[in-house]
């Protein structure tokens, strides 16, 4: 987080959030076991008869399901994902303001947003500056998190305190997103580091693990 600055926690299709998936489990009444970075649905409610083997197979974000006991696979994988989708959304925003939540940033609902064929949320986390030099003491970093649990934050000037903190939070969802994140710096952040006679490292384009 810095900025003028936009960051994209980069979305692998191919991955889908474990706590959310076990969340998804949980609402159907699934019963799974986790071993190593597979997730096995051994029980789906008492419907079918397993015999000892798994439902359901979730490697990463490839889903199987055992075909020589289950006629209705491919629509229990579907149950599976249309629960799945909007949790992890749910499980994407309550992580963004946990993290920031944790550096002294509330919470502001948009309440003007409507959720579209893309975007699923959109809010922000408001920060204020100790600093005595800045006029303006309320600052806010935007977020937008989209159906697939991709998560875009935009931020415009932010004081060193604020910006520190922010970045302190970014750092912390990155490592609960498993995620790395891309930032693209806006062109306001050129003028800014021009007329702040700074030394600018960053180049607009930076990717950090």
């Amino acid at each position: 987080m810095s900025r003028y600055e936009s960051s994209r926690f980069i979305k692998d299709p191919k991955v889908m959030n474990p706590e959310a998936l076990k969340r998804a489990c949980d609402a159907l009444g699934w019963k799974y076991t986790v071993k190593g970075e597979d997730l096995l649905v051994t029980d789906l409610g008492g419907k079918e008869k397993l015999f000892g083997e798994y439902a359901l197979k979730v490697s990463g974000g490839t889903v199987t399901y055992n075909s020589y006991y289950l006629k209705n696979g491919a629509e229990l994988v579907e149950e599976l994902k249309s629960i799945f989708f909007p949790l992890n959304v749910e499980y994407a925003r309550d992580s963004v303001i946990r993290s920031f939540s944790a550096n002294g940033f509330t919470y502001k609902k948009d309440f003007r947003f409507r959720p579209t064929e893309e975007v699923a949320d959109h809010f922000s986390m408001v920060g204020y500056t100790n600093l005595p030099d800045e006029k303006e003491k309320r600052f806010e970093v935007a977020f937008s998190i989209l159906k697939d649990g991709t998560v875009i934050t935009d931020s415009n000037y932010l004081p060193d305190d604020v910006n520190d903190r922010a970045h302190r939070s970014m750092d912390h969802l990155q490592e609960l997103f498993g995620r790395e994140r891309v930032m693209t710096k806006k062109p306001e952040y050129d003028i800014f580091i021009r007329e702040h006679g700074l030394t600018s490292s960053v180049g607009q384009k930076n990717k950090t693990k």
